[in-house]
This record gives C-alpha cells, structure tokens and sequence, in this order.
C-alpha cells in the first residue's frame, strides 16, 4: 500500500522504470528478429461468449460479462476506420461511446465506453505515457472531501475485480504532465454506453486487457465529441475540462511506455 509521501514522489520517481535493454539472441547467433508491433497485424476475434468469459489473471478472478444483457454494438469487433489517425493511435467519440485502436489497412479495433458525467466531460488530446496491470487506486482529497466514505482508501485500494480502476490502467499525460485521466477498466459492465464515470474512460475488463496488450508504444489520444458530425473542426463552446484529479497519481511501479 503506498502512503502519501509516496504518491507525492511518484511522478519524480521515474528513472528506474526505464526500459531493460533487449537480449542478445541464442542459439545459432542469429539476430533476433524484432518482435511486430501489437498493430501490425488485422486481427480475428472469437465470439463474444469466448471474448467475455470468466478468466483468471494477475492472480485475480474475472467474472463473466452477460453478453445477453450488452447492446451488441459494445462488444469488440473491427471495424472500418472512421478516424483517418495513423495505426497505434486511440480515438474515443464520446457521442457513440466508442473507442477505437487504429489498424493497418483502414481497420480499427472498436470498444465499447462509459464516459464522465455532467461536470466531468473532457475532450482534446494526450499521451499514454505508463500503464499498469492490476493498478492500486488512490482517491485524491478533492474526491474525499465529496465522498467521504473513500477516506478507508485514503492509502490506496488494493487492486481487484472490485477495484474502480479495473484489472488495467494506462495514465494519459499532456504535455508531460499528468491529466488525471486513465483509460482503464471497471467491474460496472452495465455502464458501457453511459455517461457514468468521474472524467475517466471506462472499459469492459476483458477489453481493457485486449487493448493494453497492444499498446506497444507512447500512444497519442484524442477524445472527441464525434467522428461523423463535424463536431470537432472548431466552432461551438466546448466544455473546460474537470480540474479534479480522478486518480491520486501514477503508480511508482507502473511501466513507463517507450
């Protein structure tokens, strides 16, 4: 469990997340090939029933998702892109409750979301600067003091099926400063496709899984109103984003993405 002074060194505490150096190949001395990126490849995903059921990971017990309760146009599928990004970037249409991987070949990976709710919207652009399995939560003090029942987690929520931040985390920075967003998962499966959530992006469990696994690299991230409306060209008032922290800050153990 880690304390306050922690949290406060977390974000100062990043040397030795470094990336290991890669090793040698063995064998006949060959060079080892390297590995292809998570993107590179369209991938075919088995149904949803295979997708959403139960699994053991990390130590932790998943349950089944009730795909007979979830509207099928939130279940992982690929999708033909509507993003016009480069592959490896996330887009999130927060209109649709979609978030998309973008693939070679004018495909993308489309994900079901929950968004933040009134007072909690936020649209615009970062980076996936670390990202963490099975991630201890820690509520900052402004989500405290309006919900004082979290005090008990003051020092940080074990990580668990129960946890909000979900079996992954992946931390978005801007400008080489923490939002306090995460693209993480929730144990809340019936919120996918509502605007649930205190300014984060909520994914199935087993999704969040699929897609931290193909975050291979310092992804950009655009959250954005639409990806068919023109909502995003400029024009209109947009919302200020939350000045609230969602999140106490990055775990020191997180893993640096490079």
């Amino acid at each position: 469990m880690t304390d306050s002074r922690d949290r406060s060194a977390r974000l100062n505490r990043r040397d030795f997340i470094g990336g290991a150096a890669a090793a040698g190949a063995a064998g006949l001395g060959l060079a080892a090939l390297p590995a292809r990126p998570a993107h590179a490849a369209v991938p075919v995903f088995p149904s949803a029933s295979v997708m959403y059921a139960a699994l053991e990971d990390g130590g932790h017990k998943l349950p089944a998702i009730p795909i007979d309760k979830l509207d099928k146009r939130f279940v992982r599928q690929v999708v033909i892109d509507p993003t016009f990004e480069p592959p490896g970037t996330v887009v999130v249409d927060t209109t649709a409750h979609f978030l998309y991987f973008v693939l070679p070949e004018s495909k993308a990976i489309r994900y079901g979301v929950s968004l933040g709710k009134a007072g909690f919207d936020w649209v615009g652009s970062a980076k996936i600067e670390y990202k963490k399995a099975w991630p201890v939560w820690t509520p900052p003090p402004e989500m405290i003091q309006r919900k004082p029942e979290l005090a008990q987690y003051a020092d940080g929520m074990p990580p668990g099926p129960n946890s909000p931040l979900g079996a992954r985390a992946l931390y978005l920075f801007k400008d080489g400063k923490d939002t306090m967003y995460r693209l993480h998962g929730t144990p809340e499966w019936s919120s996918i496709g509502k605007n649930a959530s205190s300014g984060c992006v909520r994914m199935l469990n087993q999704d969040v899984i699929d897609l931290f696994a193909r975050v291979s690299g310092p992804a950009t991230v655009h959250v954005r109103y639409s990806m068919y409306l023109g909502a995003n060209a400029g024009g209109g008032p947009k919302p200020a984003p939350t000045t609230e922290a969602i999140d106490a800050g990055v775990p020191a153990d997180a893993e640096k993405v490079e």
